[in-house]
């Protein structure tokens, strides 16, 4: 049903609406931590999908311990993967990549590799086309 009233609207008021969304949930959304984490100096934070065990309490979603990862905390589908200005990111290494994108669908992001001396030659190029670069300084 959710469907079929998004479809009364237009494509770019939705994709607006969603993105707020999107938003609204990164800020609910909690920090997923690695049990023992805040226990055990040697682990860090970084979520590990807990093995169910009789002494795993985030396993055994006990109360007073954090949350786990379930698929209820997702965004929504169609803003999925997209740059918070509703623009498709692309992952630029090289000037001649930036052929073929849309200034009005695409946004340009330079890969971490790259050099000052490309990095140099991508903005520029990118400027000409007019796309803007998502890390440009």
């Amino acid at each position: 049903m959710a469907a079929q009233q998004g479809s009364t609207q237009a494509p770019g008021r939705e994709i607006e609406r969603l993105l707020k969304l999107r938003a609204e949930m990164n800020r609910r959304r909690p920090e997923f931590v690695r049990m023992n984490s805040w226990f055990l100096a040697r682990l860090d934070d970084s979520w590990r999908n807990p093995k169910r065990s009789l002494d795993n309490k985030i396993g055994k979603e006990r109360k007073g311990f954090p949350p786990r990862v379930k698929v209820g905390y997702r965004g929504p589908r169609a803003v999925r993967h997209l740059h918070p200005s509703g623009k498709v990111e692309v992952l630029v290494s090289n000037p001649s990549q930036l052929e073929g994108l849309d200034p009005k669908v695409h946004v340009v992001r330079i890969a971490s590799t790259v050099g000052a001396r490309k990095r140099g030659e991508i903005l520029k190029r990118a400027q000409e086309l007019g796309l803007k670069v998502v890390n440009a300084s």
